[in-house]
């Protein structure tokens, strides 16, 4: 069990979101505010399917923010929004909390 709490999980706020012209698969960039201790990271997400660009504007979601940023295309992605499989093939819905939480609060 030690190696989960290696993990950090944090509530960020969608404030941008476009559509990821250059990604292969259909995508969007996302940038997610995590408050001031971690500022705002980018992030791609697979999530075309369940949301426009205008339905992430204001979301709260969770992401994994300690893990090693990744060059996709032209785009650099900070931080792995997190999300569960949909009724169907190929939906993602994005994992977010139940009630307002402090943006850059840890999951615990």
């Amino acid at each position: 069990m030690p190696d989960f709490f290696k993990t950090e999980m944090r509530v960020g706020e969608i404030i941008k979101a476009e559509i990821f012209k250059e990604a292969k698969k259909p995508a969007y960039k996302l940038w997610v505010n995590f408050g001031e201790e971690l500022g705002v990271k980018t992030s791609s997400a697979q999530i075309t399917s369940l949301y426009t660009t205008k339905m992430l504007v204001g979301k709260l979601v969770i992401a994994v923010t300690n893990l090693e940023p990744k060059q996709i295309g032209p785009f650099n992605s900070e931080v792995l929004v997190l999300g569960v499989d949909g009724k169907n093939d190929g939906d993602i819905i994005l994992i977010s909390p139940e009630n307002k939480a402090n943006i850059g609060s840890r999951v615990h």
